[in-house]
């Protein structure tokens, strides 16, 4: 079996931190899910402008953001762990964006894709949300107008990152319940 990998040139994940011997493998609950997690993300795009294209382009055959485990695009809240917002929000849009939040299963994160989404961008207008952090919480910034389909795949990385070190009790903290007080979601 060792032979047939090395032939073929196929590269095992490596397993988290535990204790291993012949014919058993013993982690923590905590290590185990989190591994689970970080390469079963399940990514609800919503995008509004360039950054979308970008993001399309990222999908796409050339780049293949399903080889990190977001193979499966979720256009259902309910079903989707990572929001992605890519381009300009409108200060219109706002609750819904937040709704769309708001009906995101725990654990969720949030990926703030592109200048508009971020900061605004180049729109310093009365009508154009400066920054979505202004309404719900943001994990990862991807900065860029728009960014880089490398620049996407290097902040999905780190999602997965913060998605394999959280513990599992993060939710329940008084520190977490105040930033989501903060922001107005229960």
């Amino acid at each position: 079996m060792e032979e047939e990998v090395k032939r073929s040139k196929l590269e095992i994940g490596q397993s988290p931190a535990g204790l291993e011997g012949p014919g058993f493998f013993a982690t923590s609950l905590e290590k185990a899910v989190g591994m689970a997690r970080k390469n079963s993300i399940w990514p609800l795009p919503f995008a509004t402008s360039c950054c979308g294209i970008e993001f399309m382009a990222t999908m796409a055959s050339n780049y293949d953001l399903g080889r990190f485990g977001s193979e499966r695009l979720s256009f259902s809240p309910r079903q989707a762990d990572l929001l992605m917002v890519m381009g300009t929000i409108a200060k219109k849009m706002g609750p819904v964006l937040k709704q769309v939040y708001e009906q995101m299963a725990e654990p969720r994160w949030v990926l703030s894709m592109g200048a508009c989404a971020s900061s605004g961008g180049i729109f310093d207008t009365y009508s154009v949300l400066q920054g979505i952090d202004r309404i719900i919480p943001v994990d990862v910034y991807i900065p860029g107008c728009p960014p880089r389909p490398e620049q996407v795949i290097d902040g999905l990385l780190q999602i997965q990152r913060l998605v394999e070190s959280e513990s599992l009790r993060r939710r329940d903290s008084q520190e977490y319940k105040d930033l989501m007080t903060k922001y107005g979601i229960e």
